[in-house]
């Protein structure tokens, strides 16, 4: 019946394609064990405020890992400055791909940023990809489709980070200040933690703790930050459980740090 449907669904998108309709604009949710076999769920990362990856490829494919690297790579320096911001979810094509080759698919490119799945084709019919790789990209609350496409660039790597940075960890620049944040403690926390950082020059900055959207929660207003080690205390008790961002900024640049909290 899982396989008749995909057929249906395949058949139903391709009519469509014939008659110029336009692609999906809502991610289609899903909700299960992946290759690893952990939970997932797509609804749940994207309500996180997390932008995700779907990579849509197919076995023996010679372009697809390098592609699947490329997206890795950009996705990583996100990651650095904003973590667990992006997600990745790789998923071959048809559904007669076993877990084992796409949990080795994975593990052989070393594409560490993506979660492998099996059964892609009710998913590649409904994003309207049928070139390899297909890439989409998801985000926001309304659980939107951000972009795609089936004839990846390297430029499109400068397309994707911008639109990730749009929807959460609002206004970072991916270059970082001159500053660094030493530790944060403790963490996870439940009423106050204290944040030491190092300034390599003195310069008005203020911290912030912003949730994984970008949202500002806490704000400690701007002041004036000493060339070396500083530390500034917190006040994190109207904070929930979950985690958070820590951000040191001077208004252009930020760096970031995570915190959990844990009442």
């Amino acid at each position: 019946m899982k396989m008749f449907k995909n057929f249906l669904l395949l058949t139903s998108i391709l009519i469509s394609f014939s008659k110029g309709i336009t692609a999906q604009t809502t991610a289609y949710d899903f909700q299960g064990v992946d290759c690893n076999g952990n939970n997932v769920h797509l609804f749940s990362d994207l309500d996180a405020g997390q932008a995700i990856v779907l990579f849509f490829y197919m076995p023996n494919c010679g372009t697809c890992p390098p592609i699947a690297q490329n997206i890795q790579s950009m996705a990583n320096k996100i990651n650095a400055v904003c973590p667990d911001l992006v997600k990745g979810y790789a998923y071959p094509y048809q559904n007669s791909t076993t877990c084992t080759y796409s949990a080795s698919w994975v593990t052989d490119n070393a594409l560490d940023l993506y979660i492998p799945m099996d059964s892609g084709a009710y998913q590649v019919a409904y994003y309207g990809g049928f070139g390899m790789p297909t890439v989409v990209l998801l985000g926001g609350s309304n659980h939107d489709v951000m972009w795609s496409t089936q004839n990846f660039v390297d430029s499109d790597t400068t397309v994707m980070r911008n639109l990730i940075y749009s929807i959460s960890c609002l206004g970072v620049n991916e270059t970082k200040m001159d500053a660094s944040i030493q530790s944060i403690y403790p963490n996870p926390a439940a009423t106050n933690c204290m944040v030491e950082f190092n300034l390599r020059n003195e310069e008005t900055i203020s911290i912030q703790i912003v949730d994984l959207s970008g949202k500002i929660l806490v704000r400690k207003e701007e002041f004036k930050g000493f060339n070396g080690s500083n530390k500034v205390d917190l006040d994190v008790s109207t904070l929930v459980t979950g985690s958070y961002l820590v951000r040191l900024t001077n208004g252009e640049f930020s760096v970031t740090e995570k915190l959990n909290i844990l009442k």
